[in-house]
């Protein structure tokens, strides 16, 4: 559908006059569009909902419930604490920096191409079988061979994750504009309601009759057949520009962008304390000698308390804007971090649990809605995010890895907890550079 078009703004209000309405500006004020992009007339209408919005909606929650929703198992596995590390922070690592590349190739129209009577979608396809084949291939990890479980579950999913988390949020904002923040929201506690799911699901299974492989391939199974589903609901609305845009240009322009270069560093350094509690809480309850039992359900409480947070930043973000609400969150995450220095019962094990999954969730939520603010061009959204998610990447390559030097042997909690702290702060203050600086150019654009 080659239209010629002209460059063209679509604004239905001044920038500033939007901020004034408690940040509305950040759920879907159309940005300008290149003239080489098919974009703009249909940009000016958005469903806002419909069978193809919902149930693409639907398809990616159930990617998110089952990429980052999976956590890595030990089980079978004697591993040092170094070596499980160096496995969730090469998941997580690749989970965000493959976004660079599937964010180009998702601008590019490679989402999906028309074959027969069924849609055939390259990432989303190709990133599902990956996903699948890793899960099943970890059912043939052997006692004792940690190379394994690191290629299977570091590398294979990390990638899997990788390619699947830009288009399953990107795909969001062809069909909402006014609900954009609110869809995301719910899209994003499909990966916190897998983390509640499937470790009581394995745990169930692995310690039952079936034993760890056919335990695990019974939960590749599953997930396979949920992918699946999710692979026949997505369906983008939008077609790709006519002319690929030239992402050496935009990434130079995005690094120039002030706000989001400040939103860029920000997410590195928050992101390097962030996973601090998903790694550290459930053994450091367990260091203060409570119930392992109970212990071992501090991550179930992290992710049932993520949910509620990724859900209510939605309607949250209405009233605060979405840039208020990501400094919101990342102080709330660095303080509560700060707080697990003065862990010791099984009292401030919930409270830690509740209140950190609960903030954690509503920033995790508010992520894609924040890149989608910033960017400039909805043409080079899948771009911007793909880049975004690669800097913050390094930050949670290093910083598990990092927090479990600093505990040593000997168990010296508030070094990993201070560092954690410090970091996620520290991101949490180029936030608020961030959004200074933009509420200015907006108030500069509008006189």
């Amino acid at each position: 559908m080659a239209v010629e078009t002209k460059p063209e703004t679509l604004v239905a209000e001044p920038w500033a006059a939007q901020e004034h309405k408690g940040g509305s500006e950040e759920l879907g004020v159309e940005r300008p569009v290149s003239k080489d992009s098919d974009l703009p007339l249909l940009l000016q209408e958005f469903p806002e909902g419909g069978l193809a919005a919902w149930s693409t909606a639907f398809g990616a929650f159930l990617v998110l419930f089952c990429t980052w929703g999976v956590k890595v198992t030990s089980h079978h596995l004697v591993y040092t604490k170094a070596s499980l590390l160096s496995i969730g922070s090469i998941n997580a690592f690749l989970g965000t920096s493959v976004s660079l590349v599937s964010g180009s190739l998702y601008d590019r129209g490679y989402l999906r191409c028309s074959a027969g009577l069924l849609p055939s979608y390259h990432l989303v396809v190709t990133g599902s079988l990956l996903q699948g084949f890793s899960l099943f291939m970890l059912s043939l990890a052997k006692p004792n061979q940690y190379y394994q479980v690191f290629l299977t579950q570091g590398l294979g999913s990390g990638i899997a994750v990788g390619l699947l988390y830009i288009p399953s949020l990107a795909i969001v904002s062809h069909y909402f504009k006014r609900k954009r923040t609110l869809v995301m929201a719910f899209v994003t506690m499909g990966s916190s309601l897998g983390a509640i799911v499937h470790p009581i699901m394995l745990n169930n299974l692995l310690n039952g009759p079936l034993g760890f492989a056919n335990g695990v391939r019974a939960s590749a199974g599953l997930l396979s057949a949920l992918l699946l589903i999710a692979c026949l609901c997505m369906r983008p609305r939008l077609d790709p520009p006519t002319t690929p845009v030239n992402y050496i240009a935009a990434a130079k322009k995005c690094l120039r962008d002030v706000p989001f270069f400040f939103a860029a560093v920000g997410a590195f350094l928050f992101q390097i304390g962030f996973y601090y509690p998903y790694f550290f809480l459930q053994l450091d309850s367990t260091q203060h000698g409570i119930d392992i039992t109970f212990s071992s359900y501090s991550l179930v409480i992290l992710s049932a308390s993520s949910s509620v947070g990724r859900l209510s930043a939605g309607y949250i973000a209405g009233y605060t804007g979405v840039l208020n609400l990501t400094v919101i969150s990342a102080i709330s995450c660095g303080l509560i971090i700060l707080g697990t220095i003065g862990l010791s019962s099984m009292a401030s094990v919930v409270i830690i649990g509740v209140l950190y999954g609960y903030f954690s969730g509503v920033y995790t939520a508010i992520v894609g809605p924040l890149m989608a603010t910033l960017t400039h061009d909805p043409s080079e959204l899948g771009g911007w995010m793909g880049i975004s998610f690669f800097i913050g990447g390094f930050g949670s390559l290093i910083g598990t890895p990092i927090s479990g030097a600093l505990l040593t042997s000997h168990y010296i909690w508030w070094r990993p907890a201070l560092f954690s702290g410090i970091a996620a702060l520290a991101g949490a203050a180029m936030y608020i550079f961030m959004r200074f600086v933009h509420v200015r150019l907006q108030k500069k654009n509008e006189s």
